[in-house]
């Protein structure tokens, strides 16, 4: 199945945007190869009270633009998908300036233990110290004025990855983990690919019908995105299998040789995202290290 990207998208910085019925996107203007053309925020309700889902960058210009979009309504909740500080910054200024309550599965976590002398390289953009004011569990109903919303887990990117759906709609805002643009970075210890894959596969079951994601444009039919994005990662770890039985036993020759054609810049997540299917193969018994499963580490195929 190929995995056909949508890179014609235009983030209208600045504006509210409407996606679905009472549903306003605005984008911050912090573009960037990890961010495309910018962070989303989402403004969701009617008239009278509204739910902010990922404030995003703490950017003057984006917090005017979505208080415009909020319009003097009361803010029931924000809403955070995850803690990396490009969705997060704001939250602070936004629940100073409405007296919202955070709500989200819960403070920043590694889906692992570091190994010795190992470190996170996505230290930088993990938000350490924000704290929910409520956690929210998988499966759990929100019942606020301006929607009712499923939490849906779906760990992978981050540990504390949760999606949002509108109950009765089909609309579900699924941050980081499935976007139209790009390939979601998942980067041991901070993602998981084990984690990743059992996410999509749920979202596969769920059936629903309009993706609302943290960067780029609009899913419209999510089911063949998501399959093409399953089948994408088989192939991926397919192909470092065959990197590894041809001689490769190193990360940077496995992405030497299946990144040839990726901007030099995201070659280091290239290199995460490697490790964290080596991390899945070894799991599952199909490859082994010499010593622990580490960027600096040394594989072969069993």
């Amino acid at each position: 199945m190929t995995l056909d990207l949508d890179t014609a998208f235009d983030p209208c910085h600045g504006e509210a945007v409407p996606v679905a019925p009472e549903v306003l996107r605005v984008t911050a203007p912090n573009a960037g190869p990890f961010t495309f053309h910018g962070t989303n925020s989402y403004v969701v309700g009617g008239s009278r009270s509204a739910i902010v889902v990922d404030p995003g960058p703490a950017d003057d210009r984006h917090f005017a633009a979505l208080m415009a979009a909020i319009d003097g309504r009361t803010v029931d909740a924000v809403l955070l998908t995850h803690t990396h500080r490009d969705h997060s910054d704001l939250v602070a200024r936004l629940v100073a300036e409405t007296g919202a309550p955070i709500l989200a599965e819960g403070p920043h976590r590694l889906s692992r233990l570091l190994h010795s002398g190992e470190t996170n390289p996505m230290d930088a953009a993990g938000d350490m110290e924000l704290r929910p004011d409520r956690v929210v569990v998988d499966g759990e109903i929100l019942r606020l004025s301006a929607a009712t919303i499923e939490a849906v887990a779906t760990p992978g990117h981050t540990a504390n990855h949760m999606a949002f759906a509108v109950e009765g709609t089909g609309v579900l805002f699924c941050g980081d983990h499935v976007m139209s643009w790009s390939t979601t970075i998942v980067a041991p210890p901070d993602g998981s690919m084990a984690d990743y894959m059992a996410s999509l596969d749920r979202l596969i079951e769920r059936g629903d019908t309009l993706l609302l994601p943290g960067h780029g444009s609009t899913v419209d039919q999510p089911q063949p995105l998501l399959r093409a994005l399953k089948s994408h990662r088989r192939m991926r770890e397919a192909a470092i299998l065959e990197r590894l039985r041809a001689g490769d036993r190193t990360i940077p020759e496995i992405v030497g040789a299946l990144y040839r054609q990726t901007d030099p810049r995201l070659h280091g997540a290239a290199g995460l995202s490697v490790l964290a299917h080596l991390e899945d193969l070894a799991a599952k018994g199909r490859i082994e290290a010499e010593g622990e499963i580490v960027l600096g580490g040394h594989f072969r195929p069993t």
